[in-house]
């Protein structure tokens, strides 16, 4: 007999101001365990010594974390010129020195290198595994770790202010997969310095954005169902760049039992040109039926065959 999961079946996103110091994981069990929440899970990590917008997946929209996942990040980080750390952040030890400041002006001319497709090698301290291991467990273990570089976007990379002369500010709109602290150490040494990252906040994933985030601290200080009312973002926030394809209540029965659709009527074929008309990438769509997410389905030709079913009624 299959085990009964506790706590209650909400279905939506969460959008978590995460403290510094406290690990996504961490965040994700804090914000289960205020709401009660039967199943979570969250869209992204971010280092403990990070801040600002960790999305947090409730019951049936841990089926789109990976979307989550995939959307473009703005962060807000500040370098400190002059060292490096083991870790590329103020969290490691310091392993190299350098007198040299760069000037606003050099640093300005040196960030349109970083835009668009670039290389970048992930730090020694990630979660990477190598080997069946994590690349931070190894370096932890005072081992040397080969990682290989790897294509990541970077849309808009912009210095905000230099509080000082040791410090500069950062904004960055990037891809999946993308390192703040690979970007610090590697704007570091173009500009003949080193350099690690002192500060860093996430500011938006994808359509999750600080205007809807809440703090822990005033999580914990709602009613519980308050704060489902209040905070539930629907399950298709995650989805705001796959097109919507509409369906019967038959087609949604089919879709929901995990059957093939085969949409072939004139206005089948309406409804289709509609959705592949759009930027729907790989043919992915949510289904909906009546408004409400049926499923994660893709077109293929005149069939529309359900990758996630979700179970929402």
């Amino acid at each position: 007999m299959a085990r009964k999961r506790k706590g209650t079946p909400i279905h939506g996103w969460i959008v978590l101001d995460k403290p510094e110091g406290m690990t996504s994981t961490q965040a994700l069990s804090k914000v289960r365990r205020l709401l009660n929440a039967e199943k979570a899970g969250h869209g992204g990590t971010l280092d403990p010594l990070a801040t600002g917008i960790l999305p947090i997946a409730l019951g049936e929209a841990t089926k789109t974390v990976s979307y989550a996942m995939d959307g473009a990040k703005t962060y807000r980080f500040s370098i400190r010129w002059g060292e490096r750390t083991t870790t590329d952040d103020r969290e490691g030890e310091v392993i190299a020195r350098s007198d040299h400041r760069p000037s606003t002006e050099a640093i300005r001319a040196a960030l349109p290198a970083f835009l668009g497709e670039i290389q970048q090698v992930p730090p020694q301290f990630c979660a990477i595994k190598i080997d069946g291991e994590r690349a931070y467990d190894i370096a932890r273990e005072g081992d040397a770790v080969e990682l290989a570089a790897r294509t990541v976007r970077i849309d808009r990379f912009e210095l905000v202010e230099e509080p000082d002369a040791d410090h500069a500010v950062f904004e960055v709109d990037c891809g999946k997969g993308t390192y703040v602290r690979s970007l610090a150490r590697d704007l570091s040494e173009a500009l003949g310095t080193v350099g690690h990252v002192g500060l860093l906040r996430r500011l938006r994933v994808g359509s999750f954005t600080l205007d809807r985030a809440i703090s822990l601290d005033e999580l914990a200080a709602m009613e519980q169902g308050a704060a489902v009312e209040r905070l539930l973002l629907p399950i298709e926030t995650a989805l705001d760049d796959i097109p919507a394809l509409a369906l019967t209540e038959a087609e949604a029965h089919r879709l929901r039992h995990g059957q093939t659709v085969a949409l072939l009527t004139r206005q089948d074929r309406e409804r289709l040109m509609a959705v592949q008309g759009a930027d729907g990438g790989d043919g992915t769509v949510i289904a909906l039926f009546g408004g409400t997410p049926v499923a994660l389905a893709r077109v293929e030709g005149a069939e529309v065959r359900p990758v996630r079913v979700l179970n929402l009624t």
